[in-house]
């Protein structure tokens, strides 16, 4: 293979010995192993890439990292396997990759798109919401369709995506984000304090930006870059070594930071089979990590901020730190004739890296007045042209830069003759801007540093410190030792009495924190030249140019969230990494404000983007909306059973014989379980376990029922509310043993409930010893009700009387039942005599067959949930999200005899002493029983106190339950009536598409109001 002529003859971290090839736009191309895409095209000369997003401008690699924003490129591997906008600077190279350029037609180097350049007068900031206006409703159907066309990034894929993707929960005692220099001592010094230690970096090596330095120099020590007396890669490789053999620590490269949200839950992204040429099928293409740290430690370092000049767009102008990292990192020559523009130190060390590469570095303009320490003067002796007090009027060049415009300048403005320089690279530097984001997000608050001239982390909201350049210390050893305390004192605010550390953060020296004279850290936020016509730009990736900010403060824009949308700057992927300073300054300076009163626009999440794919998990397909089913589900469908989704279950709403509708099915259930037996599976009620020498206190804290006094084999049912006072959910719960309580919520709430339990148990209840286990999979529960059902069982219970008086209404005893063993709860929702008999799932069909086949000479009958509703419905019964809408107390509904009077608390007992709760007009559950005995009622509709009248009317309420009753020989409805226990035998109308429909308002106990046939 015949060596590239942009690759220097040796060093880089690549493997030299291992070409690899791949295309670009169809072209092919060599990289080596450890390439990234980026560097790849740059050591073959390729530094046009895409066009922009709105005047599909010629667009080059600006930056190294997943600061990139113009790099965007497609990766495709097959026809199923295509991913967009993806940052090139962070694709890694592999055999066979297959990259596409976006937002160009029809080809990159001929974009017919760019005409929109021409037009870039009639199309500034904000002209959407000018020009689209007319006529009314014409945007989504006329304009939006061709402006999209117009103007974009990749194209979304068109296939479901084949992948898999892992997802884990994690725990650690101290999380370091970032493997810089910062990250790695402060992950080796909680480590060394016994710490469980989790470092992630979201590039494939970690070592930040070790990794672009020089381990020496040809010119002397200034290039030599060394901590402690050692080489930085050796010390690199060391600390590496170091962490990879400690068990304690997990090391996890290609994995970014993504979310930061309240108590140390730290969400991560690893990209596991990327870069792999190809991965099995079994292998996840990336792993979701959900972290819960006792202490983070963030080193997400700072990003290079680009210069605003006229055409600082052009492919071949990049930042200077790039440009070093493509070097030093790669083995890249980015150009032949470079000129560097900055007004900090860190070009300088840029420059003098490409000199000694055998780049010719024509100029270093320099924007300060005055320019001292260590790197000037390697520059001086290096023989490199320095010019101070410069600046960059343009860029010229149309598909790669060939010139540019210098121009002393003065206090006023640009001032002295232009010159016109040759050159085929631009460096650029404004300083650094440290990465807070993640800081922000934890709603920690951001302070500005005038000497920094940026944000910083300042005080915390969340158990996080900061380190090395994200909190402004840009010297390499204070950088290290700043880190190294972060991480000792992270492992002593976690409990490790060991820890140990360097000095203190505070005793970080301010030149340490700022770096050399004129350093980085020192540098001024440049935002542009004097007001120009011409093309500079602010966010490259969302063609926002100096003239569009400058535009929206003109029009009256002074939020910086709105000059934000307005102008889309900071936005999309990009989320204003390279741009946000910049556009703040610009801003600050057109109202003549500070730059700290402008303020900092929102951090979205996530801030590097993060594939749908990761979200979604293994939630996908069949396991998006999964269908669960009861033990019972195949014999019920043999049975011709029609189901319906309750939650994720899949039930058994009734089961018709041959020629029956639903009404007719219904009816002859309902008279089966009034008349003789019926079976019905209640398997999927949610069921939860409370265990602990304490359950019974957190019983009586949940619950609004008392539960001291239930004794053991009893049951209660009982009323769960939220904060508000309003019911959340209901159920019947049992006493199995002293400290041990069987739960049963609604089929729809079981997960809502125990997360609720764990909330309190975990935040607000901690000294409380209970532990809670969803048994909702481990019983299968058939309740067998009706005038014959204790016969029915009979013969198959054993170790249990099963009598009126020895087993009575309420009750729960351990048996078993066809030798399997058995939770035999006395209880009914029919209010016929009722059991529930609860197995092990496993043995659920084998028992519910034998239960249908012992009772089949008494007329037992399967029944469904359609069933269910009428049966309760007679009895008055409510169910949670029918009878109740989230604004409903117990009084409301009839159950204030549940609540424990005296009972010192409960989960929602000061919002029911609130007036509004306890009003007399508050709406009551009443029966309704039409007057003709024959009209059905709509569930919905409203009760009105009147007939007739024109709307609007007052309406009093609702009806939350309709059904025909066979038992009753007519319609029956429950509804909420304003003052409803008032109304009773009163006359009320239902407002119904027919007319208003007159009803009679009785109990809602419309069935056995006495309650006998519980008995049996």
């Amino acid at each position: 293979m015949s060596a590239s002529p942009f690759r220097t003859p040796k060093g880089g971290r690549i493997d030299r010995t291992r070409p690899l090839r791949f295309t670009f736009d169809g072209r092919s191309y060599t990289g080596l192993q450890g390439d990234t895409l980026a560097s790849a095209l740059l050591a073959n000369g390729v530094h046009l890439v895409g066009r922009s997003f709105k005047y599909h401008r010629p667009r080059g690699i600006l930056a190294a990292g997943s600061e990139e924003p113009n790099a965007l490129v497609a990766v495709r591997r097959d026809a199923a396997r295509y991913t967009p906008n993806l940052r090139a600077t962070q694709v890694e190279l592999y055999e066979g990759l297959e990259a596409l350029s976006q937002n160009r037609w029809p080809s990159l180097a001929l974009d017919l798109g760019a005409i929109n350049d021409l037009l870039s007068p009639f199309i500034p900031a904000g002209f959407y919401y000018k020009t689209f206006m007319w006529p009314r409703r014409a945007w989504h159907a006329l304009y939006e369709p061709y402006i999209r066309a117009a103007a974009g990034l990749g194209r979304a894929p068109s296939r479901a995506d084949p992948d898999r993707y892992a997802n884990r929960f994690a725990h650690c005692d101290v999380l370091v984000i970032g493997a810089g220099p910062a990250g790695l001592a402060a992950a080796a010094a909680a480590a060394q304090s016994g710490a469980r230690v989790i470092l992630c970096d979201e590039q494939p090596e970690l070592g930040g930006s070790l990794l672009a330095s020089t381990s020496a120099g040809t010119d002397g020590a200034e290039r030599a870059e060394h901590i402690a007396g050692r080489a930085a890669c050796t010390w690199l490789t060391e600390t590496l070594a170091a962490l990879e053999h400690d068990a304690r620590v997990t090391l996890l490269p290609r994995t970014t930071a993504f979310g930061y949200f309240t108590h140390n839950f730290v969400a991560l992204n690893e990209r596991l089979t990327d870069h792999l040429p190809a991965p099995t099928a079994r292998q996840p293409r990336e792993r979701q990590w959900q972290v819960r740290a006792r202490e983070v430690v963030l080193a997400s370092g700072a990003i290079e901020r680009p210069l605003v000049f006229s055409g600082n767009d052009c492919p071949g102008i990049m930042l200077a730190g790039a440009a070093r990292t493509y070097l030093n990192r790669y083995g890249v020559l980015p150009g032949r004739r470079a000129v560097v523009v900055t007004d900090c130190d860190e070009a300088y060390r840029a420059a003098l890296d490409l000199h000694v590469a055998g780049i010719s570095v024509e100029l270093i303009a320099d924007l300060r007045a005055e320019v001292r320490g260590a790197w000037f003067d390697a520059a001086r002796r290096a023989g490199l042209p320095v010019q101070t007090q410069s600046t960059v009027l343009g860029a010229g060049g149309r598909l790669r830069v060939s010139r540019v415009q210098v121009a002393s300048s003065g206090a006023s403005g640009a001032g002295g003759s232009p010159r016109a320089i040759a050159c085929d690279l631009v460096l650029m530097s404004g300083g650094f801007t440290p990465s807070v984001h993640l800081y922000s997000q934890s709603r920690g608050k951001l302070a500005w540093d005038e000497s920094l001239l940026a944000f910083i982390p300042a005080a915390p909201a969340e158990r996080v410190r900061a380190a090395g350049a994200c909190r402004g210390v840009f010297d390499l050893e204070a950088c290290i030792e700043d880190g190294a305390e972060a991480g000792a004192a992270a492992a002593r605010a976690g409990g490790l009495a060991g820890a140990r550390g360097v000095p203190a953060q505070a005793s970080v020296s301010r030149s340490a924190r700022t770096g050399s004279e004129g350093s980085a850290g020192s540098a001024a936020v440049r935002t542009a030249p004097p007001r120009s016509s011409s093309k500079a730009f602010v966010d490259w990736q969302n063609d926002v140019t100096l003239r569009d900010l400058e535009l929206a403060t003109r029009e009256g824009f002074r939020s910086i969230e709105h000059i934000k949308r307005y102008t889309t700057t900071g936005m999309a992927t990009d989320q204003g990494k390279t741009s946000n300073l910049n556009a703040l300054g610009i801003v600050a300076r057109e109202l003549a404000r500070p730059l700290p009163d402008v303020g900092l626009t929102t951090f979205r999440m996530p801030y590097t983007p993060v594939t749908f794919g990761s979200f979604a998990g293994t939630d996908r397909g069949e396991l998006f909306d999964p269908v669960r089913t009861p033990p019972t589900h195949e014999w019920a469908a043999r049975r011709g059973a029609v189901f319906e989704d309750v939650g994720q279950w899949k039930r058994a709403r009734y089961f018709p014989q041959a020629g029956e509708e639903m009404h007719a099915a219904v009816a002859r259930e309902c008279r089966a379980v009034r008349k003789a037996c019926g079976l019905f599976d209640a398997s999927t009620l949610g069921k939860i376990e409370v265990v602990g020498p304490d359950a019974v206190t957190f019983m009586n804290r949940m619950y609004v029922n008392t539960w001291t006094s239930l004794r053991e084999g009893r049951c209660r049912y009982g009323v769960l509310l939220g904060e508000d006072g309003f019911i959340l959910d209901d159920g019947v719960a049992a006493r199995i043993a002293e400290d041990r309580f069987h739960v049963t919520t609604t089929t729809g709430g079981a997960a809502r409930v125990l997360a609720l339990m764990e909330d309190y148990l975990q935040t607000e209840w901690t000294e409380l010893r209970v532990w809670l286990t969803s048994i909702t999979e481990q019983w299968a529960v058939i309740a067998v009700q009706g005038p014959s059902a204790r016969e029915v069982l009979q013969p198959l219970v054993e170790g249990i009387d099963i009598g009126p008086e020895a087993l009575p209404h309420m009750s729960v005893a351990a048996g078993r039942i066809c030798g399997v063993p058995m939770r035999l709860f006395r209880v009914s929702f029919t209010g016929e005599l009722g059991f529930e008999v609860n197995v092990p799932a496993d043995f659920g069909l084998a028992v519910w067959e034998a239960i249908f086949a012992a009772g089949e000479r008494y007329g037992i009958t399967p029944y469904g949930t359609e069933t269910m509703h009428v049966l309760r419905a007679e009895k008055g019964y409510i169910i949670v999200g029918q009878e109740t809408d989230g604004t409903v107390t117990p009084d409301d509904v009839g159950l204030g005899w549940a609540i424990g009077k005296g009972k010192p608390d409960f989960v929602g007992k000061r919002s029911l002493a609130r007036p509004a709760l306890v009003a007399s007009d508050r709406k009551q559950l009443v029966g309704l029983l039409t007057l003709d005995g024959r009209t059905l009622l709509e569930e919905g509709a409203q009760v009105v106190p009147e007939p007739g009248r024109r709307a609007p009317r007052r309406a009093l309420g609702h009806v939350t339950s309709s059904y025909p009753s066979a038992a009753l020989d007519r319609p029956i409805a429950l509804a909420l009536v304003a003052g409803g226990r008032t109304q009773i035998d009163q006359t009320l109308y239902v407002a119904m598409p027919g007319g208003d429909v007159p009803v009679q308002v009785t109990s809602p106990i419309l069935y056995d109001p006495s309650g006998e046939r519980l008995q049996g």
